[in-house]
């Protein structure tokens, strides 16, 4: 290991943040004009995806080990807001 590798990795860190958060407003672009439902969902799913992408480069730029906890948190409440909102487009009901 040599003294550039933490600065490597730092700048390969912030440039996926800039890349996730780039694809974050792309997303929110389709939220905002998707020509469907289903469309609306794919990216708000996405949108959720990538929050925690951006939750996980966060713990490793700062080393703080609170980031994985609060990606993983997000994770699973993408993972049932997804399901929620897909057997809502299907059903027509969350709940029978």
């Amino acid at each position: 290991m040599t003294e550039a590798d933490p600065v490597v990795l730092e700048t390969a860190i912030h440039g996926a943040l800039i890349l996730v958060s780039g694809l974050c407003v792309l997303c929110g672009y389709r939220v905002i004009r998707g020509p469907t439902n289903p469309d609306r969902v794919v990216a708000l799913d996405a949108i959720g995806t990538n929050v925690v992408a951006i939750a996980v480069l966060f713990a490793l730029l700062t080393g703080r080990g609170l980031f994985i906890t609060v990606s993983l948190v997000l994770a699973i409440i993408g993972f049932i807001a997804t399901v929620a909102v897909a057997k809502f487009v299907t059903d027509g009901e969350v709940i029978e």
